[in-house]
């Protein structure tokens, strides 16, 4: 069934043309330290912040000039998950394994997040996608992010 109700047909896609990317979630220990560091390194602002009475749950939806947002979500009790040495390892466990960025100028970016606390998981180097480069770091809390450019 499609999200208009329509029965869906072999290789249809599910309402495409209903559909748009809103934001990405990422869980994190320290929900005031986790939005100073996105908000200082890739310059995202607070759109709201929300809680969850009862649950212990608290969060906050940053959102970039350019529109794309990243939900920040901190709940008590919680445990640390993949903490990969890189992109290989990561992709040893299913789900979601980070997020990416395209950037105008990777050596640059990627200098400024390992100044700003980030800490180094692949130097700049030729990315497998055709005349691109790539980077990978891990934000203070060890989730994995890749930076993107292409040449």
């Amino acid at each position: 069934m499609s999200i208009t109700g329509e029965p869906l047909q072999s290789g249809t896609a599910v309402g495409t043309d209903l559909l748009r990317w809103d934001h990405v979630g990422l869980n994190v220990a320290d929900l005031d330290a986790a939005s100073a560091w996105y908000g200082q390194v890739l310059g995202l602002r607070t759109e709201r912040e929300f809680a969850v009475p009862g649950t212990g749950l608290r969060g906050c939806m940053l959102m970039h000039s350019s529109g794309y947002r990243l939900e920040l979500i901190e709940r008590s009790g919680s445990v640390p998950g993949i903490q990969a040495a890189g992109p290989g390892e990561a992709a040893l466990t299913r789900g979601f394994g980070h997020m990416a960025f395209q950037v105008a100028d990777l050596d640059a970016v990627y200098d400024a997040m390992l100044a700003a606390g980030a800490s180094a998981r692949v130097p700049p180097t030729d990315a497998p996608r055709p005349g691109a480069r790539m980077a990978w770091v891990a934000d203070p809390e060890g989730n994995l992010v890749e930076l993107i450019t292409q040449r």
